[in-house]
This record gives C-alpha cells, sequence and structure tokens, in this order.
C-alpha cells in the first residue's frame, strides 16, 4: 500500500525469494530484477488529498480506512485463499478481524517493502516520477500539518520550553551579577556589601559610574534613604582602586544587560504563570505553577505525566536518589520536585513524608483532570488543597495536644475557646524606691532588742544531806 495520492497493491510472483531475508535487496538492485519478484495487481486513485489524508491517517495510527477496505473487498475476496503481506501488525490485527483475511508481517515482508519503495518509479507505469515525487511531498506535508493540528501534547509545549529558558536565565543571571559585582568591587568595595539586591546594585552602578560621582549623584528612585546617606559616606573613605573610563564604560554596559534580562525574567514568569493557569488550572493551585511547570517538562507532557501514578510523581526528579538507594539497599527517597511545592516546605521536616506522599496523590488526580477532563476550572485542585492544609495542621498540632485517659484511650483535646483577659494596671510599679529604707529598718530592729529586757532563769541549788539526817531518817 503505498502512501501517496493512490493506493497500490502488489503480488509477489517468486514466494521462495522471501526464504532468503538477507539478500532479497539484491533482487531490487535493478528494474528489470524487480519486476520478476513482485507486479502491480490493483490501482485505486485518491479523489483528492483529503481523502488521500485520511487513508495516510488511519494507516498511521493501525486503523483500517474506508479506501482500504473498499479496495480489499474487492480484490482480495476473489482470492481469498492468497495471504496478505502488511508492513503493520497492528493493521494486519484489524484486517484479520473485520474481513477474515490471513495477514503475514515478518522481517522478510519489511525487506520487501523497502525494495518495491526503491523501484517504485520502474514498477508503476504511465506515472513520470516527478509526478510521484510532488504528490508524496504533499501528502507528507498534509500530514505533517495534522499531526501538528491535532496533536494533544502541543499546547504544552509551551510550558515546557518556557520553563527551561527561565532555569537557563537564572544561571546567566546569577553569572552576571556576580561577575559584575567582582569587576566594579575592584573600584568601589563597599557598595557590595551595602546593597545586597542584585537589581537595585546594578540600577546604583549604571546611574553611579565612577567612584566620585557618588556625591552629586541622587540614588533616591533606587535605594531608601539610610542606604543612600551610607553608599555616600563610604565613597569618601573607599580603599578601591582607580580604573580607566573605558573600564567603567564595560562594567555598566553588563549592568545594562543584567536590568534587561531581569526585565525579560519577569515577563516570561507572567507569561508562565498565565499559560499554567490556562492548561493545567488544577494541578497549578495544588502544587504552584513552576513546580507543575517543571513536572510537565520533567514528563515531556502532560499527557506522559497524566499517565504516572501517584508514587512517580511524588519522586519525580529524584531518579539519580532512588537508584543508588535501590542499589544499596538503602531508604528510597520520600520526594522529589514535588518538594519544592508551598504545602512541603511549610511542614516540619519529621511531616515532609507524609505530606508529600498525599500532596502527589491529590496531584496525580489533578493532572489527570487537567488532561483528559472537559473542564477547565480550579473547583477540584481548590477543594483538594483546602483538605491537605486541614490534614496538615491536624499533624503539626497533633505533638501539642494534652494527652488524657489511658494509653489504649484515643488521646481527647478540650474544645478551643477565646478567651479575653482584661489586665487592671498595677500602680506600685511606678516607684523603683522603696517604702521603708533598709537602714532605718535595721536602726528600728536595733532599738527593739534594746528595750526589750532579756530574763534568764537561775537554777536553785540543790541541798545537800546531813549524816545525822540520814541515820534518822
Amino acid at each position: 500500500c503505498g502512501k501517496t495520492l493512490n493506493l497500490f497493491l502488489f503480488q509477489v510472483l517468486d514466494e521462495s525469494k522471501l526464504q532468503e531475508v538477507d539478500s532479497l535487496w539484491k533482487e531490487f538492485e535493478t528494474p528489470e530484477k524487480a519486476n520478476k519478484v513482485v507486479k502491480l495487481k490493483h490501482f485505486e486513485k485518491f479523489q483528492d488529498t483529503t481523502e488521500a489524508l485520511a487513508a495516510a491517517t488511519a494507516m498511521t495510527e493501525g486503523k483500517m480506512g474506508k479506501s482500504l477496505k473498499k479496495v480489499l473487498k474487492k480484490v482480495v475476496a476473489k482470492e481469498a485463499h492468497e495471504q496478505l503481506a502488511i508492513s503493520d501488525a497492528k493493521l494486519g490485527g484489524v484486517i484479520k478481524e473485520k474481513l477474515n483475511l490471513s495477514c503475514v508481517h515478518s522481517p522478510a515482508v519489511a525487506e520487501l517493502m523497502r525494495g518495491i519503495r526503491t523501484q517504485m518509479e520502474s514498477l508503476i507505469t504511465g506515472l513520470p516520477p516527478r509526478e510521484i515525487s510532488a504528490m508524496s511531498l504533499g501528502l507528507a506535508h498534509s500530514l505533517s500539518r495534522y499531526k501538528l493540528k491535532f496533536s494533544p501534547d502541543k499546547v504544552d509545549t509551551m510550558i515546557v520550553q518556557a520553563i527551561s529558558l527561565l532555569d537557563d536565565l537564572d544561571k546567566e543571571l546569577n553569572n552576571y551579577i556576580m561577575r559584575c559585582r567582582e569587576w566594579y568591587g575592584w573600584h568601589f568595595p563597599e557598595v557590595g556589601k551595602i546593597i545586597t539586591d542584585n537589581l537595585a546594585y546594578c540600577k546604583s552602578v549604571r546611574k553611579i559610574g565612577a567612584r566620585t560621582n557618588v556625591a552629586t549623584t541622587d540614588l533616591s528612585e533606587h535605594l531608601p534613604e539610610e542606604v543612600e546617606a551610607e553608599v555616600k559616606l563610604a565613597a569618601e573613605i573607599s580603599m578601591g582602586t582607580e580604573v580607566s573610563e573605558e573600564d567603567i564604560g564595560n562594567i555598566m554596559h553588563l549592568c545594562d544587560q543584567v536590568i534587561e534580562i531581569t526585565e525579560y525574567r519577569t515577563q516570561l514568569y507572567d507569561y508562565l504563570k498565565n499559560r499554567m493557569m490556562a492548561i493545567a488550572p488544577n494541578l497549578t493551585v495544588m502544587v504552584g505553577e513552576l513546580v507543575g511547570a517543571r513536572l510537565i517538562s520533567h514528563a515531556g507532557s502532560l499527557l506522559n505525566l497524566a499517565k504516572h501514578p501517584a508514587s512517580t510523581v511524588q519522586i519525580l526528579g529524584a531518579e539519580k536518589a532512588l537508584f543508588r538507594a535501590l542499589k544499596t539497599r538503602r531508604d528510597t527517597p520520600k520526594y522529589g520536585l514535588i518538594y519544592h511545592a508551598s504545602l512541603v516546605g511549610q511542614t516540619s521536616a519529621k511531616n515532609k513524608g507524609k505530606i508529600s506522599r498525599m500532596l502527589a496523590a491529590k496531584a496525580s488526580l489533578a493532572i489527570r483532570y487537567d488532561a483528559l477532563g472537559e473542564d477547565t476550572n480550579a473547583e477540584m485542585g481548590v477543594e483538594n488543597r483546602a483538605k491537605l492544609e486541614a490534614r496538615l495542621r491536624h499533624l503539626e498540632e497533633k505533638g501539642i495536644r494534652r494527652i488524657s485517659g489511658t494509653g489504649k484511650a484515643m488521646a481527647k483535646s478540650d474544645k478551643y475557646q477565646h478567651k479575653s483577659d482584661v489586665k487592671v494596671y498595677d500602680p506600685s510599679g511606678d516607684s523603683t524606691l522603696p517604702s521603708v529604707s533598709k537602714k532605718r529598718k535595721f536602726e528600728e530592729v536595733e532599738e527593739e532588742e534594746v528595750a526589750t529586757p532579756v530574763t534568764v532563769k537561775t537554777k536553785k541549788p540543790k541541798k545537800e544531806p546531813v549524816d545525822g539526817q540520814l541515820s534518822n531518817s
């Protein structure tokens, strides 16, 4: 079956040649040899390019078009005992199922098809070679346009390209800014520590130029008042070296590049945000536009990402760590690109694994809804995100709750009630001086000790008995 504006059916004259697959190409070296192997059995012309495109599209998708079905019913039905050589096994299965025709697909058939294509001009008489090539080219262009127009993956190609460009711009900006700070640092090193923001630094350097111009330059447009005063003070006592006007000119040109790239990056980020909300709104709500775009880029397309299970989405981007863990028999990673999502970022370290697993499960549902659903709203994403945030609050509060009851019983917590305590002003704290001094207190204590008499009990002396008294008694 030829994919030109005509449909051709060939008959094999010598089937024994198909047994020798490796040497079959020799039979198609010349037109004379080719005519001894195969001959044209049937010829069907398409009415226009649209009909030819429909037939070619059906064949590439492994389906049987109307024109092919009509030809096979007309020609092959008369010779039902013959086998039909097919280059696509899927198409052969469809023909066998619908028309009950015996189809064969083998390496020999593939080699035979290749030979027919090489000698197509000699095997088909009545068509000039130039016309055949023009028809083939026209159909190829139409088929390419059709595929591009109806490709389900074409819309997210823009997202893949935009996120890749955004990452490249970030790397370039870091290199340029580092070079700018280092270069201008030779002339005015103090300003690098005073101005921390990179864009403000480049704009200020662009406006200042040489260090001697700082005193007369107004930087209020780019810097706060106190920072501007600090820069002007540092310029008077700077330890930097003197540089020429040409050097300053090159540094200022580099600053221009940084400012332009930063502005373009902001514009590109806004474009990416809008595209993500249009193509994958639920995924964007769940994980954010940057993480969502990186997941799509990593999978290749939104449709490919929709085919991944939640467990794969969870560790997408951590393939090296996963295979290293499997090889060394250690713990596998808990998260990949999804780690940079805001929900995972605001979780404590012990709950990151749980939240990333739950987020991946909900995100995979959102991806499938965006890729295969008909609606374009983000209601499902908002609803699932609210559930995840509630679950996150529950996990975070779990360790803080008061535990009561026995070990087997579930932990209970009191219902939260808002209590407003009104504090009354205490005037005793107004004065820091004591009401009675320590010295006076000490004197009073001494006087009391002197005033109170001390009574001491004396023991009565014990009378000793006389000898005479003892004897009488």
